[in-house]
């Protein structure tokens, strides 16, 4: 059964995202993970003129709710595709939001896979009309990929002794279920986190993995500032430090611009900054936590088109 799907830091996002200095006329704005249309609503009701939005989701089930949407309002138009493929909506945006991960919905409908906390099939997909599901990459990779997941993607300090446990029961029995691997998983962690599930981690690095999240996320930040118009937006909500790293990085050295020795000459036009940072990283508060305690490790950080 899905859960009611509450869009993290919505005011916040979509007040920062239609502040930029392009989004004066008939521009276009991105929301590239619709989910089930939080943050695509708010949106839709703070356009004028000719400005129009273009979501990008690989749920098949958010198309249902984009489709809706479409339905009762012409400035809005969905593409069933990954934000990686951000062209599709154009050159010139006015701005571009991503809230990065998986939503409410994904982790409390069973038969996606994607929490240890509901029983169902170990899929974890987002778009699971294709693509390799978690259970097939368990049973069939090797030791070293399953480390090199759960290390790279959950930063698992125990990555080695838990796929020794999950290499040990699949030669028994293949995994097919969320609980089966959450007990494997849970008895093989030696130290538990406080307020942690043991298998937080190890699901996480199998959604990311199986979804290519990281891989989809560098191939936006490869290209979104050419897509921008000048004084258009990025707007981006993460929620484990994988992602934020990976932003956080990326519109520090945009913003900053060339490395050079100290003392060179140089014009300020020469210094090749294309962003600018606005404001400081933004966490939920209080009063939204208290509603939506899921919120509590997102993070939001802005940039600014200027070149």
């Amino acid at each position: 059964m899905g859960g009611i799907h509450r869009a993290v830091l919505l005011e916040e996002a979509v007040g920062a995202l239609m502040a930029g200095e392009s989004g004066l006329g008939g521009e276009v704005y991105v929301d590239g993970t619709f989910g089930r249309g939080g943050h695509s609503a708010a949106i839709l009701s703070a356009l004028s003129g000719g400005q129009r939005l273009v979501a990008f989701d690989k749920d098949p089930e958010a198309m249902k709710s984009a489709n809706l949407l479409a339905s009762e309002n012409p400035a809005f138009s969905f593409f069933h595709d990954s934000f990686g493929n951000l062209e599709r909506a154009g050159s010139g945006l006015a701005g571009v939001l991503l809230d990065l991960g998986v939503s409410s919905p994904q982790l409390d409908d069973g038969s996606r896979g994607f929490s240890f906390q509901q029983q169902g099939p170990l899929d974890m997909r987002m778009d699971n009309s294709q693509g390799e599901t978690a259970a097939e990459f368990i049973n069939s990779a090797s030791e070293e990929a399953l480390r090199r997941v759960l290390w790279d993607f959950g930063e698992e300090k125990f990555a080695r002794r838990i796929v020794a446990a999950l290499v040990k029961r699949r030669v028994v029995e293949p995994f097919a279920r969320t609980e089966d691997l959450a007990a494997v998983v849970a008895a093989a962690n030696p130290a538990w986190e406080k307020h942690k599930h043991p298998a937080t981690r190890t699901f996480q690095a199998l959604r990311i993995h199986v979804n290519r999240e990281l891989a989809d996320l560098d191939v936006l930040l490869g290209k979104v500032i050419d897509l921008l118009a000048v004084g258009g937006r990025l707007v981006v909500i993460s929620f484990h430090s994988l992602e934020d790293r990976r932003v956080k990085t990326f519109m520090r050295r945009e913003a900053r611009g060339k490395e050079l020795p100290r003392g060179v000459p140089i014009r300020d036009d020469e210094r090749g900054e294309r962003l600018r940072l606005v404001g400081k990283p933004q966490r939920a508060g209080e009063e939204e936590l208290a509603t939506n305690p899921r919120a509590r490790s997102a993070i939001m950080r802005v940039a600014e088109r200027i070149a």
